[in-house]
């Protein structure tokens, strides 16, 4: 079973679970601890081979998919005994919480997609395939570290980019191009997504720098009649890190008018 730590509010019944990004762990959420701890019960997971989470297996490489990552969520919570939950993402933990939506749909109050992948543009398409070029050559810190660079490049952005580098450094570079073969399943994954729209209640929390990803969520949200859009000013990708105050206050109200 997946790493965990659960936070038990005294009185709430209403669980929120965080689900980090790739090549990330738990602790990209200490920014949120204290603000949603006071509120609701917390479930906070290290994804199978980040964190305290081993490298689950063994695997075969096909069966190595979103899928049963998502899975591996879903096997805490039925642990725990929690039926229901808001989940709160970052990043690609976006689209692990979207395939539970999926899935298992009743055990979703809400869902709250930090820094949200919505679709790959040709400039992320292409750093994806050079990535899976050199991905056996390079090592993955390297390419980690540029890719961060391409996505958070401002010196505003330097205490999270910073912060995704140093987690990365705990995975296994076996693990690392696991997860990196995952973006093969991306681009038609995110186009079911944009496709079919879920009945479940989604708030998107984007950053105003966020270059990549921003324009893809706002046509997005634009035609789904359940999703809303908040845009974070001077903000980058990781939104729960860059502006934390102003991301927990955003999501916390979304929670509790749910």
């Amino acid at each position: 079973m997946l790493y965990f730590k659960t936070f038990n509010h005294t009185s709430s019944s209403d669980w929120v679970v965080f689900v980090h990004g790739a090549g990330g762990s738990s602790a990209i959420w200490h920014k949120q601890i204290r603000a949603f701890k006071e509120r609701f019960n917390v479930l906070m997971v290290d994804l199978r081979g980040h964190g305290k989470s081993k490298a689950k297996g063994p695997l075969k490489e096909n069966q190595y998919t979103f899928e049963r990552v998502s899975k591996d969520v879903l096997e805490v919570l039925d642990h725990l005994k929690i039926k229901q939950a808001h989940f709160v993402g970052i990043s690609l933990g976006t689209i692990i919480i979207r395939i539970i939506g999926e899935m298992e749909p009743q055990r979703i109050k809400s869902l709250i997609m930090g820094g949200a992948i919505t679709r790959l543009n040709l400039r992320s398409q292409f750093f994806v395939q050079m990535g899976n070029a050199l991905k056996r050559f390079v090592p993955y810190i390297w390419l980690y570290s540029f890719f961060a660079w391409i996505i958070m490049p401002r010196k505003r952005h330097a205490d999270s980019r910073r912060f995704f580098i140093n987690e990365a450094k705990n995975l296994y570079q076996k693990e690392f191009l696991r997860w990196f073969k995952l973006t093969a399943e991306l681009n038609p994954l995110l186009r079911f997504f944009r496709e079919k729209e879920t009945g479940l209640p989604i708030l998107y929390i984007m950053g105003s720098e966020d270059y990549m990803f921003l324009a893809p969520v706002k046509n997005m949200v634009a035609v789904h009649k359940n999703s809303f859009l908040s845009v974070i000013d001077n903000c980058g990708h990781v939104v729960n890190m860059d502006q934390p105050e102003v991301f927990n206050r955003i999501a916390i109200d979304f929670i509790e008018q749910v």
